[in-house]
């Protein structure tokens, strides 16, 4: 660990000289490149200075505490090198963390689909409000949500919602939150104030890139247009801005008449179905991974059951690492980090544990 980590900071040192090159500054994506790859470094370089620096400490405490003779300097090195010693061992922790292979996808934006399951009308309330805690999340992230499909009930509540998660390391934090999200209530149409288990899945999907991730064969694909339906709007009704794609050798649909002209649909629609496909090569590598994914937050599988929001109790649980919080409410307003990062923490703490059998 300690030869790649000199070979990291060797490397840091060279892209700081690069940039600082007048041939550098004149070559802009030269220039991207290495400022996200010193992005990426320095959480590194900076751990392990600490640690250098803690394991200094550490070693000139042992010295000076074998020559020196008066008492409380011995208590007061003694005292230093303890310190030193938990910090070197907190920041050697750390590295690991940080030298973990990184998802590939983690900085990429994320399409969320939301399904209303078992509950009829109930779960169909429950999927809207789910929807607005994630957008209350993204929003508290300084992240952007847009829409791409909805099917909403008249009462408010959804049957499927698809939306996309435009912001930086969105798939990093939101990766976790697919499978089944299981609500425990009394409904508003309850007279008897009996308590009801509703359930509705989620599905979290990196963003395809455009050409890297996913080439489509447009003889796979099946075009419709057709106007688009629902309330509000200018476009709505009046012009065939709607489209349909079918990707024949999946049978995977996309559908889209959020954009006012064919063209943006079209777009749109294309757009999804990359990174629906993307999803589906994805499913393939971890299913053959699946032994490995046994340690980790969950399976991935959607119809796993990841989490009960319990009404009455006003409590949260998260299944997959035993977390339960008090904090319902502002659970539900989009208040979801500290379930997050439980779950990497639980994720970390397994791939190290796997690391260290190898």
């Amino acid at each position: 660990m300690f030869d790649r980590l000199e070979d990291l900071l060797i490397r840091f040192e060279e892209i700081l000289s690069e940039l600082a090159s007048p041939r550098v500054a004149g070559d802009q994506n030269r220039f991207r490149l290495l400022m996200k790859e010193q992005s990426d470094l320095t959480p590194i370089v900076e751990t392990y200075k600490a640690y250098k620096a803690a394991k200094q400490t550490e070693e000139e405490s042992l010295q000076m505490l074998g020559e020196e003779n008066d008492e409380e300097m011995r208590e007061l090195l003694k005292s230093e090198l303890s310190e030193s010693r938990t910090q070197a061992s907190q920041l050697e922790q750390r590295l690991k963390i940080l030298l973990l292979p990184r998802d590939k996808n983690d900085e990429r934006n994320v399409v969320m689909e939301i399904r209303a399951g078992v509950g009829g009308d109930e779960s169909a309330l429950f999927a809207a409000e789910i929807y607005r805690m994630y957008v209350h999340y993204a929003e508290s992230r300084r992240w952007k949500v847009e829409t791409n499909e909805v099917e909403e009930i008249g009462i408010g509540g959804m049957k499927y919602v698809s939306f996309t998660v435009i912001g930086q390391g969105a798939y990093s934090m939101l990766k976790y939150e697919s499978g089944a999200h299981r609500v425990q209530r009394v409904p508003d149409t309850e007279s008897g104030g009996r308590i009801h288990t509703s359930a509705i899945t989620v599905a979290v999907m990196p963003e395809a890139e455009e050409i890297d991730d996913v080439t489509i064969d447009e003889k796979d694909i099946r075009i419709d247009v057709m106007r688009a339906s629902g309330s509000g709007g200018q476009c709505v009704n009046t012009t065939d801005s709607a489209v349909r794609l079918t990707h024949i050798p999946t049978g995977i649909v996309i559908y889209s008449q959020t954009e006012k002209s064919q063209i943006q649909n079209k777009a749109k629609a294309f757009a999804l179905l990359r990174t629906k496909l993307y999803d589906l090569e994805l499913q393939k590598a971890h299913d053959a991974e699946a032994q490995m994914r046994k340690s980790q937050v969950g399976t991935g599988d959607r119809s796993e059951k990841i989490r009960t929001y319990n009404f009455p109790q006003g409590r949260v649980t998260d299944h997959r690492i035993n977390l339960t919080l008090y904090k319902l409410d502002k659970v539900m307003d989009g208040d979801l980090q500290e379930i997050i990062d439980a779950c990497i923490a639980f994720d970390q703490t397994a791939k190290l544990a796997r690391l260290n059998e190898d």
